[in-house]
């Protein structure tokens, strides 16, 4: 990785796992017991610049590269994923909107605190009747005067219960499907937006998320993120922006597992000796280390090929389906290897496996991943005119 990676990234990168293993990790319990995030944490974390990674400079950001982020998220990765995702969440699909869409007076309002951490942002795309199928939104804006009214309901919304920001998609036109829906930026305190009740999840303790509301909600026209019937657009944009970082915090958190399960497997005497040397460990460790490696690799390639402006819709949609399935399956060697001290909630391991799960879910299910690599695929064939005989 040092090939890729300058020393300038590879040094903060280090100040980046020092603050985690030194300040992050040994409260990580409290975190998952709690289910809060501790206020000194978010402090030092604000204090660090882990709420600016996005934000360019001009805003008051650190202006990272996605290749820079990235190794910051990878090392992020390694701690509570309920800290990774508030984080994750802020920096990713909650802010890079504002980041990429915004008119200047927007970047100029929201950016700046967004950067410090005194507001936190979130991304309100998904409802009951509208998950993997995005396009099937039911919460309208109605355009009067120079304002929009907004209502309906959003529910699985990461950070909503701390966000003071949100990027909501809307329908504007329901004549146009798709290209009938607008998106906005929302302020917390704005009179019709209502933040519903906590949902009671698996995992990820820490980061929560609720359902929200909108009832006769005020928006002003000068808030539309992007154009009138862009929206859908947008979200898709968001979302693949999003993708390689994930991706990284997914990294973080196998490579950490992979650690683990090698220094457990090398104390752990079974038959008079350590369970290293049992071919069936070596193995399920070899297993584990090639998977990391191979999304590693990935990550950083994606991420290269994000800084050059190159189109990724393809390669985002792959490397956030190798993030989540990698991250699964080193999750469950993991356990295997830990027996039953994997499966007790006082060890790390069984908290790793539950954060694991939602990766598959969430910012686009795995199966969506693989329909967005076919229509990609389909599309470069046809692209080719490559045609074969029977």
């Amino acid at each position: 990785m040092s090939l890729l990676l300058s020393d300038e990234i590879l040094e903060l990168k280090q100040g980046i796992r020092d603050f985690i293993d030194n300040e992050v990790e040994p409260f990580a319990m409290e975190i998952e017991e709690t289910n809060d995030i501790p206020e000194r944490i978010m402090n030092k974390s604000k204090e660090m610049g882990l709420f600016a990674l996005s934000v360019p400079e001009q805003y008051g950001g650190l202006g990272l590269s996605m290749l820079a982020k990235c190794a910051v998220l990878e090392e992020v990765g390694r701690t509570h994923n309920g800290f990774t995702t508030v984080i994750g969440g802020h920096t990713g699909i909650g802010g890079v909107g504002i980041v990429e869409l915004g008119t200047e007076s927007q970047k100029q309002k929201y950016l700046p605190p967004m950067a410090t951490g005194e507001k936190i942002g979130a991304f309100a795309l998904t409802e009951p009747s509208a998950g993997s199928h995005a396009a099937n939104l039911k919460t309208t804006a109605v355009k009067e005067d120079n304002k929009y009214i907004l209502n309906g309901s959003k529910h699985y919304i990461t950070n909503a219960p701390i966000a003071d920001i949100f990027t909501v998609m809307a329908v504007t036109d329901s004549k146009k499907g798709a290209k009938g829906i607008t998106s906005f930026i929302v302020e917390r305190d704005t009179p019709g937006l209502i933040i519903g009740k906590q949902e009671r999840k698996m995992g990820l303790k820490g980061s929560h998320s609720s359902e929200v509301f909108f009832e006769n909600c005020e928006v002003p026209k000068e808030n539309i993120l992007g154009e009138e019937g862009s929206g859908y657009v947008n979200a898709l944009k968001i979302l693949a922006n999003g993708r390689a970082g994930m991706a990284a915090r997914n990294l973080g958190s196998a490579d950490k597992l992979l650690e683990m399960s090698i220094e457990y497997a090398k104390q752990r005497v079974q038959f008079n000796q350590p369970i290293f040397e049992q071919q069936i460990i070596q193995h399920y460790l070899a297993e584990m280390a090639v998977d990391v490696e191979s999304l590693r690799s990935m990550v950083y390639r994606i991420a290269s090929m994000v800084d050059a402006n190159v189109n990724v819709i393809k390669d985002a949609a792959m490397v956030k389906l190798l993030g989540s399935e990698v991250y699964n399956r080193v999750a469950d060697k993991a356990v295997q290897i830990h027996g039953g001290i994997g499966y007790i909630s006082e060890y790390p391991i069984e908290r790793f496996y539950r954060d694991a799960r939602i990766t598959k879910i969430y910012e686009g299910t795995s199966e969506i991943q693989k329909n967005i690599i076919a229509a990609q695929l389909s599309k470069e064939f046809e692209k080719k005119g490559v045609t074969h005989g029977i």
